[in-house]
């Protein structure tokens, strides 16, 4: 049985979301604080984690840090009061793979779960090409290792997805709405900044210099590209 941990400190959401997570046949452990929610999720034993960014005794953030520090991959679902963008891009910074702003419908939280949870299982079911070059960079999808210029360069789950997806078009163009639709599972109608963003954190990691991309381009009124 799929094990999703959820990690928040209002235990009437926790309460709702244990519910509703349990009607869709998953397994749900509880953690009320930080502390307590990154103990658990060492261990290793959810398929997904649902984390709440404001926490008592050690906030989402440093969670979030400490659990991809100590190789924890499977993937986090950011629950956040906050609309602000600087609060997105510092989770998908940190390694958070999605989020949604409270509050939220239960049905796209839901939605959210299962696409996560499909691509973690398709990725582990995929063949691994070979290594991938371009530039300074070497891409290792088998083990989903990328280096620069020999430097191992640590990337969250959903951006080096982002990066396969723009290496196997060997460069061609592709759209935010494929680009969504393939690394996110989503469908039509969700907001394309979601790519804008990652594509900002790849291109800091990767490209000499980010405001002048030489790898990662953008195709005006398309999408992006991957130039090697």
């Amino acid at each position: 049985m799929t094990s999703i941990l959820v990690i928040e400190d209002n235990e009437d959401l926790a309460f709702g979301l244990r519910t509703a997570l349990e009607n869709e046949g998953y397994s749900v452990a509880i953690a009320g604080d930080g502390s307590a929610g990154l103990e658990q999720a060492v261990r290793g034993e959810a398929d997904l984690i649902i984390l709440d960014l404001m926490l008592p005794k050690l906030d989402g953030y440093r969670v979030l840090r400490s659990l991809r520090g100590s190789g924890v991959d499977a993937p986090v679902l950011v629950l956040t009061a906050r609309g602000e963008e600087a609060n997105k891009v510092q989770a998908f910074s940190i390694g958070g793979d999605d989020y949604v702003t409270k509050p939220f419908g239960i049905l796209e939280l839901m939605a959210r779960v299962r696409a996560l949870l499909r691509r973690t299982r398709g990725r582990d079911d995929a063949p691994m090409p070979a290594v991938e070059r371009f530039g300074e960079i070497e891409v290792n999808p088998a083990s989903r290792t990328v280096y620069r210029a020999g430097q191992l360069v640590s990337l969250a789950p959903r951006e080096f997805d982002l990066l396969l997806a723009l290496l196997k078009r060997q460069g061609a163009a592709v759209s935010r709405t494929d680009l969504l639709k393939e690394v996110w599972q989503y469908q039509t109608g969700v907001v394309s900044r979601t790519v804008d963003i990652h594509i900002a954190e790849l291109r800091r990691k990767l490209e000499p210099d980010q405001a002048e991309p030489r790898h990662i381009r953008t195709v005006w009124k398309v999408g992006y590209r991957l130039e090697r």
